[in-house]
């Protein structure tokens, strides 16, 4: 990576230039409620097509409605990027869960181990789902599917674990191969 230019990647994939009205609209949002444009949509500037698809999935599963919290969303997020080592989703959405929860060691533990967590049976079996979908997919079960139920997720919150950890899974590989670097804001936010 060259230090003389701001790359979210390292891959040689400049963004449309110009943008689209709607894509600097929406990263001028970005900037107002963050105070930053996450390197993720930059880096998916250069197709305009793909940008779209992402966020539209990604606002859809992280922020839409559903019967999980915001704060259940995004450490599962954490917990997939852990067992993936994907660096940029660590930093970004461990920065994230100390934000949401107010405990800047919640977001070091989700980015370490959740299993030091101190989590409620509910919040672990949510998120035990979520590592055994990422590390054993084939091994999901019946029994798995019945803890959740056993702790009140509806059928519905099961999907939407899946959903939320499957695309993290999608993203961590396309970071990780990209060499994509998370924004260095995220590091100190929330401590």
């Amino acid at each position: 990576m060259t230090q003389d230019r701001d790359l979210s990647t390292a891959l040689d994939l400049p963004p449309v230039d110009p943008l689209p009205p709607e894509t600097r609209k929406y990263f001028a949002i970005c900037a107002e409620r963050l105070g930053l444009v996450p390197n993720v949509l930059r880096a998916y500037a250069f197709d305009i097509a793909k940008l779209n698809a992402f966020t539209a999935m990604y606002n859809d599963l992280m922020l839409g409605p559903s019967g999980l919290s915001k704060l259940g969303r995004e450490m599962i997020a954490v917990v997939v990027s852990s067992i993936n080592r994907c660096w940029h989703c660590q930093v970004a959405h461990g920065a994230a869960v100390r934000e949401l929860s107010g405990d800047p060691a919640l977001g070091e533990a989700m980015v370490m181990n959740y299993r030091t967590a101190k989590l409620d049976a509910r919040q672990r079996a949510m998120l035990d789902f979520a590592a055994k979908l990422t590390e054993d997919s084939h091994r999901i079960e019946d029994s798995d599917r019945q803890a959740l139920r056993d702790q009140g997720f509806s059928d519905r919150d099961i999907w939407d674990i899946a959903a939320v950890a499957g695309l993290f899974n999608m993203s961590n590989r396309i970071a990780s191969a990209s060499g994509m670097e998370p924004n260095p804001a995220y590091h100190g936010a929330h401590r």
